[in-house]
């Protein structure tokens, strides 16, 4: 994958890219953008792959200008406008799943398939969700991955801290400082009012393990949406595109073939 900058009036969006074919755009999840990770490289084998860095994290600007989900969904709907090849197919990952949702909420026309991936964006009240800024470093790592031990180790430079640790730290806090902006507080900011306009096909993939959220919410998300279906993926938890990439992309290049 390629990283390019492109400019939305005085805006400037970090975009991974690479492949041809029909377009797909990916919205990455809380913590930071997977830059060039194997699951996009594989996705832009039979299609061409986009992936914006969300406003406000690593280099990215127009934070300042996205004030609530809506904000952020328009965002996306003037980026795929400004690249002219709508409808596209969205794969949206935990916090970029919620904004997927919203996008193909008050933009259908831009959404041709979408994928939501153990996505934020719900809140059950038998089913609590925890707080993942909250939760220890230990604890989050517990809860992300199914097996925790077996959990991949990111390459300093894909953090781009260059292997510094206060670099690393500063780059995090940046990040999860954005995101706090979108989730928090967690349990209701409307989507569950806007699911039902979403009239893309859907497919919800959920890692059966995940500790951040449980798979009740991926039933709940396919309640909300017609035409909408669920694939849980075995031995994985909040990152199935890692843990289990070959599952995952199975299930993703068929809903999306």
């Amino acid at each position: 994958m390629k990283m390019t900058r492109e400019k939305l009036g005085a805006l400037e969006v970090r975009v991974w890219s690479g492949g041809s074919g029909a377009p797909l755009l990916y919205l990455h999840g809380f913590e930071q953008h997977p830059g060039d990770a194997s699951f996009l490289n594989r996705l832009a084998r039979h299609r061409e792959v986009r992936a914006p860095e969300h406003p406000g994290f690593g280099e990215s600007t127009a934070l300042e200008e996205n004030y609530d989900v809506i904000d952020v969904a328009l965002h996306y709907r003037r980026l795929i406008e400004s690249w002219r090849s709508a409808p596209v197919d969205v794969v949206g990952h935990s916090l970029g799943g919620m904004f997927a949702a919203e996008l193909a909420a008050i933009s259908p026309h831009l959404v041709r398939k979408l994928v939501l991936v153990d996505a934020y964006g719900l809140w059950l009240d038998d089913h609590p969700l925890p707080d993942p800024f909250a939760l220890s470093p230990r604890d989050l790592e517990r809860a992300k991955w199914c097996d925790p031990a077996k959990a991949p180790t990111p390459e300093p430079s894909a953090f781009e801290a260059n292997g510094n640790a206060e670099a690393l730290a500063i780059f995090r806090a940046q990040n999860l400082g954005t995101a706090t902006k979108f989730m928090w507080p967690i349990p209701d900011r409307g989507l569950s009012r806007r699911l039902p306009y979403v009239k893309a096909p859907t497919l919800i993939v959920h890692g059966e393990a995940d500790g951040l959220i449980p798979t009740g919410y991926a039933d709940a998300f396919a309640r909300s949406i017609s035409e909408a279906r669920v694939a849980i993926i075995r031995n994985a938890g909040h990152l199935p595109m890692v843990e289990a990439e070959d599952q995952f992309l199975a299930a993703v290049d068929q809903f999306l073939s």
